[in-house]
């Protein structure tokens, strides 16, 4: 995909922000940004792939016209979500030949710029049924992750599956787990792609204990 619109959106200063914009356009996790309105400001290649639309069709298009039978949320609804730190749930989204897949999501508000932006991370799920939001409260008393948590979460930003991460990292299978595990339980995700959504949001994979 293209990434014109990147220094609009990722400051050019050096830090997690430039590798945050790596990881959303070399991802296998299907990713998309939205603005206030709901609106598709920015989206990775994966997300173009799992669709099958056009980069052009989707920019400044509302997401919700995607779904199936319709927004998640009212327009209060979602200005409320975007207070919170995170949110999770799962949609129904119309593909560009009639298809419908089920993706689950998890969101982030205000990640990458002074903007009112909120990242997606969308995964591929293999449930086809409409659900709502995740109205569980946000947590904030998030841990510092580990060296190799980064290491881990990094790879899974960039779409590796967990047997891909054992042998890039050199490390077993459930090793691997485990790190996900922790990582998770640290900063209150209750899946991989809020675990992503959360960490590269926040800067937290890049930033770990020393």
């Amino acid at each position: 995909m293209s990434t014109t619109g990147a220094p609009d959106l990722v400051s050019a200063e050096p830090g997690w922000a430039a590798l945050f914009w790596e990881a959303f356009t070399r991802s296998r996790n299907a990713m998309l940004l939205l603005d206030e309105e709901r609106r598709h400001v920015e989206v990775n290649g994966s997300y173009l792939n799992l669709l099958g639309y056009a980069r052009r069709e989707l920019i400044g298009k509302p997401v919700y016209e995607l779904v199936a039978g319709g927004p998640l949320v009212s327009p209060r609804e979602w200005h409320a979500l975007l207070h919170r730190e995170h949110f999770t749930g799962t949609a129904d989204l119309t593909c560009a030949d009639g298809r419908r897949v089920s993706v689950h999501f998890a969101g982030h508000p205000e990640l990458v710029t002074g903007r009112r932006l909120v990242l997606f991370v969308a995964i591929k799920s293999v449930r086809a049924v409409r659900q709502h939001h995740d109205s569980s409260p946000p947590r904030s008393d998030c841990l510092a992750l580990s060296r190799r948590e980064v290491e881990v979460i990094r790879l899974v930003a960039l779409g590796f599956s967990g047997p891909e991460v054992a042998d890039e990292l050199h490390l077993a299978h459930n090793t691997v787990r485990t790190h996900v595990r922790n990582a998770m339980a640290k900063v209150g995700a209750r899946s991989r792609a809020q675990l992503v959504a959360r960490t590269m949001g926040e800067g937290l994979s890049w930033r770990s204990e020393q």
